[in-house]
């Protein structure tokens, strides 16, 4: 345990022993109060960077049952944040489960969709999309599944989202999705779509509107960005969805991710890939590249200590992490899923937030607070 936490722990204890009982006390909370400089840049502006956390520490019994012990800070559901590239995780899942549905093709099937001249797989997009957070990967299953299917999925899930756009592209909204054709097992090709959309819904949450000024085709715009037909995935949706892909039997059939064992092995493996694993460059790709929790502000190579799978996301000043964390030494498990925001010219699209500077570290001080021995 780092000193200035296990001063405060020592100081806990010897007030718990004195009364004779002792409340547990909240380990984000605890986290939060250290004097390290990347937690206390942030906490010392707390309504400014919008942060959210959620942990767990999964504790298993003589026979190998899971029990969760669950911690939060600021969560709220109502509160908007832009999730970002964190919605490919949920919808990476739903494509795999789609496609079992489909008769004669898999993950390894050529497919290509209409505007495109070459074709990929699903192994290929979701390696993409997990190792190195490929855009245009997402917007390939997002084409496949559409919009009302994802958040239908979703919401079958108990799993509240209102996912509604692609990413980084032109039209991102468009309501209408791209025919998708398969090279099956079948003389003739498989096709899916095009797909119509029903309207985007306008959210109904706090704090839509954000910052004072936003870019927009190379002129600044005096008001606040509107945030209210982008996408949304609150933070306790994604640290569920988490779970329910790590842990599917400690939740009813109707709300797990059904996915064969070789999908779910598959996107095991690829949520811990490292870019250098799977043939990136590594002065391009470092292992902290989308690694934020533990190790974000690390150079150099993970250590092997630990095995992390996860999702980040970072857009418009906001920086997500959703990771379930493996101390192989300790055998101890943990589910972090935290957001943090870092734009302190409340001006969006100017591309100057504080990411390396702030966010990025903070998380990773984060985790290993919440991780320490």
């Amino acid at each position: 345990m780092r000193p200035a936490l296990m001063t405060r722990a020592l100081i806990t204890l010897a007030a718990c022993l004195f009364a004779g009982v002792c409340l547990a006390q909240n380990p984000i909370e605890l986290a939060l109060s250290s004097d390290a400089p990347q937690i206390k840049t942030v906490t010392d502006n707390l309504a400014l960077h919008e942060v959210q956390i959620l942990f767990t520490e999964v504790m298993r019994d003589d026979d190998k049952r899971v029990t969760f012990v669950d911690h939060e800070f600021q969560v709220d559901d109502s509160v908007y944040f832009y999730p970002a590239s964190s919605v490919k995780f949920p919808v990476a899942l739903l494509a795999l489960e789609k496609l079992q549905e489909l008769q004669g093709v898999n993950r390894y099937s050529r497919f290509q969709l209409e505007s495109e001249n070459e074709g990929s797989s699903f192994t290929n997009e979701i390696i993409e999309l997990f190792v190195v957070s490929d855009n245009q990967a997402y917007n390939r299953l997002f084409e496949f599944l559409g919009k009302d299917e994802i958040n239908r999925r979703l919401a079958d899930k108990g799993l509240v989202a209102r996912i509604s756009h692609r990413l980084s592209v032109p039209e991102s909204d468009r309501l209408q999705t791209e025919r998708i054709k398969f090279s099956g097992n079948s003389a003739e090709p498989i096709v899916v779509g095009p797909i119509s959309n029903q309207p985007i819904e306008v959210l109904a949450l706090q704090n839509l509107h954000k910052g004072i000024a936003y870019m927009e085709a190379g002129e600044r715009i005096e008001q606040p960005f509107d945030f209210s037909e982008k996408n949304y995935l609150p933070l306790s949706s994604l640290h569920g969805i988490m779970k329910r892909f790590i842990y599917p039997h400690a939740y009813a059939t109707d709300q797990q991710f059904h996915l064969n064992q070789d999908h779910r092995a598959f996107v095991l493996k690829t949520m811990r890939t490292l870019p250098r694993e799977a043939g990136y460059d590594e002065a391009g790709y470092p292992d902290s590249y989308v690694k934020f929790l533990m190790f974000g502000d690390q150079p150099g190579r993970l250590p092997e200590r630990f095995d992390i799978y996860n999702k980040v996301g970072y857009a418009y000043g906001y920086l997500t992490d959703c990771a379930y964390i493996v101390d192989t030494e300790t055998g101890r498990e943990f589910i972090i899923t935290a957001t943090v925001h870092v734009n302190a010219n409340q001006t969006f699209n100017d591309d100057e937030y504080e990411y390396e500077e702030t966010g990025i570290p903070f998380l990773a001080e984060l985790g290993r607070l919440l991780i320490a021995d």
